[in-house]
């Protein structure tokens, strides 16, 4: 089977796309699978993964939202796997591998989305990026430190999804844009049924070109990434529609972001995270002993940040309540 996959891939995709058969390969040689592709194998170790069930409970931008339709760091994921394979799929690129990347971009995400990303940033001499924790859990952390081992194309793409990254395969580039289009369309319904802003405020300028609504702004741009990039070694919208887009992403920063209520739950979580971090650099063995044994290879900052950084919200406010809040004081 897994020859037959090969041999479509061969004859029907196109020449820049990235063949599994031409994978560079993964860190420790496995003896392949009779069935699937080396691809396909890293999208099923990332979707069993501890890292990605946890994606569940993780804040995508709103802080504990009250209703079930709000965003998670998982319903972010899998959107952005579905827009990333439309856009594979339109230019005849590797699916299996565009999922892959997809599914794990955001696996070394930490508690309270990017206001937590922002925090271990400032306490971490060395920093903190989300995409690069997101390198280190498949290589290093998952599976009791053994890492899933994924190929190289994976990883590379994972680690370099970001706007600023430049991945080294069109299937990466897939994915840094389509989460692009994900977070900026579901963060502005999210803030829309939060009452943070109203459909009217959308920049006007936007809305002609893309859409007045997340689907036809979505539909908008994966044409565009047609009609620009189909038999090019590219993936890129048209000039006016990444403009457009970006526009919305601006309004969303003014706008949305930067909001009080924001920063204000953003004060919360710094307290939380902060007073963790110095409780665990004082306490290490306080850790789990996984998190404890790490610290015979890599200094402490790096493993409190691995630690918490792999905390769902839940759990990082019940580990902050254990040491902080006093026992009659809990309801």
């Amino acid at each position: 089977m897994k020859e037959k996959t090969a041999e479509i891939e061969k004859m029907f995709l196109s020449p820049y796309a990235t063949k599994s058969a031409d994978t560079a390969g993964r860190l420790r040689y496995e003896e392949p699978c009779p069935m699937r592709t080396e691809f396909q194998r890293d999208r099923d170790r990332i979707i069993h993964s501890k890292s990605f069930r946890r994606l569940k409970n993780k804040t995508q931008v709103f802080f504990s939202p009250e209703g079930d339709h709000y965003r998670t760091r998982l319903t972010h994921t899998l959107t952005v796997a579905q827009i990333a394979r439309s856009i594979a799929r339109a230019l005849s690129l590797n699916e299996d591998l565009t999922e892959a990347i997809a599914l794990g971009h955001d696996l070394g995400h930490t508690p309270f989305g990017h206001s937590g990303e922002r925090i271990l940033n400032r306490l971490n001499p060395k920093g903190f990026k989300h995409n690069e924790q997101s390198g280190r859990v498949v290589d290093v952390l998952e599976s009791d430190g053994k890492g899933l081992n994924l190929t190289r194309e994976v990883v590379d793409g994972i680690i370099n999804h970001k706007l600023s990254c430049t991945p080294k395969t069109l299937e990466g580039a897939a994915v840094s844009l389509a989460d692009r289009i994900a977070y900026i369309n579901h963060d502005i319904d999210d803030a829309i049924a939060g009452g943070f802003i109203k459909k009217e405020e959308l920049p006007l300028s936007a809305v002609k070109i893309l859409g007045d609504s997340s689907s036809k702004r979505i539909n908008s741009v994966l044409m565009s990434v047609y009609r620009e990039s189909d038999g090019k070694n590219q993936v890129k919208a048209e000039k006016e529609v990444e403009e457009a887009n970006m526009t919305l992403r601006a309004f969303l920063f003014e706008r949305v972001y930067s909001d009080e209520t924001f920063k204000r739950e953003e004060e919360r979580a710094d307290r939380m995270i902060s007073a963790l971090y110095g409780f665990f650099k004082k306490h290490v063995d306080k850790m789990p002993d996984f998190y404890v044994g790490l610290l015979d290879e890599y200094d402490i900052d790096t493993v409190i940040c691995d630690y918490i950084s792999s905390m769902s919200d839940g759990y990082a406010i019940k580990i902050f309540s254990d040491y902080y809040i006093p026992d009659n004081w809990k309801l």
